[in-house]
């Protein structure tokens, strides 16, 4: 999406806004989720960062993969091993106290990692609990959370939603980008400030029915925005917040959170003809609650302008839709880009230690093996006869290394292109392989295309990476001939076994409607032949999807998917996409 440079610059100015409340006080805003690609803007908002922070305040940046001890705290193993007694080290976060932790990639953060975060958000402390001792340590902090994803990945739901203001610059061409830049200074005078400005409780209730006509779910982003409200009046020099501050509220907060489009307001109704009031009574007017409050600065239609300000910063797609609702984004990253994985001591990406002793090829853990050893050196130490300045280590301390591997799936699509098929869905199969093709290749699964139809079945495409032969293969394909359901089926199962003595994770796509008519050998019933084959797949515990593409549901597909111990999808009540997430979920359940 290009966009003007009008739109660059309201969102860049957005930006600047942001980070000077983030710097007023970082751990009562909480953070900001930043949505952008690696790159000059990117920079350029961790740049602003740190001149609006106080001075000396830490930002260290979160590594990726960070593991519990460099994160929360443990164990130090040079200074346990050279005084005898346990010496424990500050991790991340107890180390950015009072200050802001930058987390880049937030789209990957592992869940462990996302339930030590938001326990500091809520609580400005951390549990540490190494080597037998439990200590609460101060971790007052804010988030600068960097969303690098492409497609549906997304920060963790469980931080977006602790973040209060949300910011998308991933469109921002950076020679668009205006040198504009936070100011410090009116920063420090607004952070004096912070603590003693008021809220009116019909901005309150503003701002929530603001909430509910974008469809925002749940008190904490209301809550949220009155806190952005307050931090902006600081920042302005008011001691109250005022509509202009609530409106910036309602753009930074509620507007990107939006599941609905606000709603048109009704007309407003004709205006009463004129005539002659002199010689009527006025009415008696009521100098309480209306008056009042346009007094405080709260106008009758400041619902209305909290959406107006809001509508800047809601996704365009809900504008297009024309208020019609759509889900909250509730997947925290997208299925299609991490591939199966499981746990090893072989090899792979470390994940960690456990307790044993190392045999059949697994890799002893020398720096776990020392640091379970090392509290116990001094106790150790007073059993010998005689001094000796070594580490004693015994067989309870070893620790092997734990790994995670990526699997390696192959899926092997089994298309039914018989008159049959070609009659009725091969076109719309032909679409739904097409989305799981591709979906494949972003994970780099292999794949592999047999076909059946006429006499036998033909392997098409043996199992590969490229997603060029897989395409020209399934376009090549053409509809026509009997219907030999169980050759398929047996060519699939022997691509799946060599796969899985490869080292792979097989699944079998069966696309069929169903309709045997021609069996393996001449003279036995088809349907028959078919099932015999559909139970050997479930006999060597095969992971297999059927996909019924007839117009209706068929018991007889339902029948062979029970028999194949397949997931069975009537092809008809789904889409493409459904159909690859499908995919996927099995990929990952039989890794």
């Amino acid at each position: 999406m290009i966009l003007a440079r009008d739109q660059v610059e309201a969102r860049w100015g957005d930006a600047m806004v942001a980070l000077e409340l983030f710097g007023i006080d970082p751990f009562a805003l909480q953070g900001l989720l930043v949505r952008c690609w690696p790159g000059p803007v990117r920079d350029r908002v961790v740049e602003a960062l740190r001149v609006v922070l106080p001075a000396g305040a830490p930002m260290p940046k979160l590594p990726a993969h960070v593991t519990d001890d460099r994160l929360v705290g443990g164990l130090s193993l040079a200074g346990t091993l050279r005084t005898g007694t346990v010496v424990v080290e500050q991790g991340v976060l107890p180390r950015a106290d009072g200050g802001v932790v930058v987390v880049p990639m937030a789209e990957r953060l592992l869940p462990g990692v996302v339930a030590h975060l938001c326990a500091a958000l809520d609580t400005a402390s951390l549990a540490l609990e190494r080597e037998g001792l439990t200590r609460v340590l101060s971790c007052r902090i804010g988030v600068l959370a960097l969303d690098e994803g492409l497609g549906d990945e997304r920060t963790p739901l469980a931080l977006a939603e602790r973040l209060p203001v949300h910011l998308d610059l991933s469109g921002l061409p950076p020679r668009l980008v205006p040198p504009a830049m936070p100011r410090p200074e009116k920063v420090t005078r607004a952070r004096a400030l912070a603590g003693t400005v008021t809220i009116d409780d019909a901005l309150v209730e503003a701002l929530c029915e603001a909430a509910l006509a974008l469809g925002v779910a749940g008190l904490r982003a209301s809550l949220q925005a009155v806190r952005v409200a307050r931090l902006h009046a600081a920042l302005e020099g008011r001691s109250a917040a005022a509509p202009e501050d609530a409106a910036v509220a309602a753009r930074l907060v509620l507007g990107p959170r939006a599941t609905c489009a606000p709603e048109a307001p009704p007309p407003a109704p004709a205006p009463p003809e004129p005539h002659d009031e002199a010689n009527e009574p006025s009415p008696p007017r009521d100098d309480g609650a209306d008056a009042g409050s346009e007094a405080r600065g709260a106008p009758k239609d400041l619902p209305e302008l909290l959406l107006a300000a809001a509508e800047a910063s809601v996704p365009k797609d809900l504008l297009e839709l024309g208020g019609a609702p759509r889900a909250p984004r509730a997947g925290p990253r997208s299925a299609g880009r991490a591939g199966a994985s499981r746990t090893s001591t072989r090899g792979g990406r470390p994940a960690g230690a456990r307790a044993g002793v190392p045999q059949g090829g697994e890799r002893l853990n020398l720096v776990e093996t020392l640091r379970a050893a090392a509290p116990w050196q001094r106790l150790r130490r007073a059993t010998r006869t005689r001094d000796v300045r070594r580490v004693e280590v015994r067989q309870s301390d070893l620790r092997i290394s734990r790994m995670v591997q990526k699997m390696e799936s192959c899926i092997v699509f089994c298309v039914d292109a018989s008159g049959s098929a070609a009659l009725q869905r091969l076109a719309e199969a032909k679409g739904a392989v097409e989305q799981v093709l591709a979906d494949c290749y972003v994970r780099r699964d292999h794949v592999a295309l047999v076909a059946f139809r006429g006499p036998s079945a033909a392997l098409l495409l043996p199992p590969t990476r490229s997603l060029t032969r897989a395409r020209r293969c399934l376009a090549e394909l053409a509809g026509g001939g009997g219907t030999p359901l169980a050759a398929g089926i047996e060519s699939a199962l022997t691509l799946a076994l060599d796969a899985r003595a490869r080292g792979r994770t097989p699944l079998i796509v069966l696309m069929t409607d169903a309709r045997a008519n021609v069996a393996r050998v001449a003279g036995t019933n088809a349907d028959d032949d078919a099932l015999a084959c559909a139970r050997l797949v479930r006999a060597q515990q095969v992971s297999a999807l059927l996909l019924d593409t007839s117009p209706r549901p068929r018991a007889r597909a339902r029948a062979l998917a029970d028999a194949m111990g397949a997931t069975y999808l009537p092809l008809p009540r789904l889409d493409a996409h459904r159909v690859s997430g499908q995919v996927q979920q099995l990929t990952r359940e039989h890794a």
